[in-house]
């Protein structure tokens, strides 16, 4: 089999290396600047703060020659002299002629929908990188990507893709998969963090404090649920605490003495125990699978080959214990230009995240969105967010409450003033009226 590298190299020698365009100046994006455009050329940037772009490119040691530092040059003219052009109109960059793949790195939903529909529009790859908007339609937003014949892809270095990547080679193995997931740090108290509760630091606190209190851990099982087909527990994430010696044991099912509910689910293991002790061979970076031996013969191939197993040998793991993020990216690229194939995708609408009280709220308070003070996101199944409509967190900002809400109450449609004519919004109702009929046929 040809590597992905040999094949990158081919294209360079002739003259057709790929054309990448981010929208998003973060860390992301700056990750993948400085290790992921080996055989890739970055053709634009797309961030309303053009001044973000350049100090990312500063920052990150891009070569000075490379890229223009003024709106002077066109996006046609840096692709025709090599060159990477910084724009704020990234509707104009997706348009552009010649740049194959889209890398959507705003971490902001609507934009994410938006974006990934004008890439439908225009037939560019997008590797979706904003898991907030993935979650929020991603099962409608792949198949308008295969109507358009283009790949819709999660981005590769996140978490969910490399538990794809995992969940497939058991898969492919012939091995059932038990659980799925990755580690973080986490404690039951910091449902209720707001950024005013984190320490100064150099980082945004709105956007650090999503990581802290379980909603990005959320929306990242969603995704793994959704492209994986596996199903989230009914009570949400317990986060428990588990070092990678224990994997097997604590993630099987509660009838063969571990502590899940069912099978073929998706978990995530906290670094801390409930007292804040750091646990032993923590997987805080990491990402794993459960499997499980099918007979006595595989139980004894588990042992003989040294996997980390249950005490009755059934249930073994494999992980990864670091992700590297934007340092790893360059393979989705690479993957969808030379193989055709998305490196994970969201494949079936299984898990959902929806928008939770962090304290009482009163009516005419305007939700301030994921990682603020007012709410967080619980996991579920996508048929019980169906049966309560409820508000996905993605959409849970900048609208207003039209009810009192208790403290850990799950908001509802019915709960919030909205639009039915918003893009975002009514690309989301769309999806939930298709899966409802769905659901209920399946019945």
């Amino acid at each position: 089999m040809t590597s992905l590298c040999t094949k990158l190299a081919a294209l360079e020698e002739a003259g057709k290396p790929i054309q990448v365009g981010i929208i998003g100046a973060g860390k992301f994006g700056s990750m993948y600047r400085t290790k992921g455009v080996r055989f890739k050329r970055l053709a634009a940037i797309a961030d309303l703060a053009p001044e973000r772009a350049l100090n990312a490119l500063r920052k990150t040691g891009f070569p000075r020659e490379k890229y223009n530092v003024t709106a002077s040059m066109s996006l046609e003219e840096g692709l025709k002299q090599g060159r990477t052009v910084i724009t704020t109109d990234s509707a104009a960059m997706i348009a552009t002629p010649g740049i194959d793949v889209i890398l959507e790195a705003t971490g902001k939903p609507a934009a994410g929908v938006k974006h990934a529909l004008l890439c439908c529009e225009h037939k560019k790859h997008i590797v979706m990188i904003n898991v907030e908007a993935d979650v929020l339609a991603g099962p409608l937003l792949t198949r308008r990507a295969k109507d358009a014949d283009i790949i819709y892809s999660m981005a590769y270095g996140d978490q969910p893709a490399l538990i794809a990547e995992l969940v497939d080679w058991a898969r492919t193995a012939g091995f059932d998969v038990v659980c799925a997931g990755k580690g973080t740090k986490h404690l039951p108290q910091y449902h209720y963090s707001t950024p005013d509760t984190l320490a100064s630091g150099d980082f945004n606190p709105q956007m650090f404090n999503s990581f802290l209190h379980g909603t990005k851990s959320a929306l990242e099982m969603a995704a793994v649920a959704n492209g994986c087909d596996l199903s989230p527990l009914s009570d949400g994430l317990a986060f428990p605490p588990c070092g990678t010696h224990d994997l097997p044991e604590v993630l099987k099912p509660a009838s063969d003495g571990g502590q899940l509910h069912k099978k073929g689910t998706v978990e995530v293991v906290s670094c801390v125990e409930k007292d804040g002790r750091w646990v032993h061979n923590d997987l805080r970076w990491g990402v794993y699978v459960i499997i499980e031996a099918p007979g006595e013969y595989q139980k004894e191939c588990f042992k003989q080959y040294g996997l980390k197993t249950d005490s009755t040998g059934k249930y073994a793991a494999q992980y990864k214990p670091y992700h590297l993020i934007g340092l790893e990216l360059g393979i989705s690229v690479a993957s969808i230009m030379v193989r055709g194939e998305p490196t994970g995708q969201t494949k079936t609408w299984r898990g959902d995240v929806v928008a939770t009280a962090k304290r009482d709220l009163k009516t005419g308070e305007t939700l301030d969105g994921v990682g603020g003070f007012m709410v967080y996101g619980k996991l579920m199944t996508a048929k019980d967010s169906l049966l309560i409509e409820g508000l996905p967190i993605g959409l849970a900002h900048g609208i207003v409450l039209k009810h009192d809400l208790k403290k850990d109450q799950c908001l509802s449609w019915a709960d919030v003033r909205y639009s039915e004519t918003n893009q975002v919004v009514a690309f989301r109702k769309e999806m939930e009226a298709f899966n409802r009929k769905e659901f209920h046929s399946a019945q």
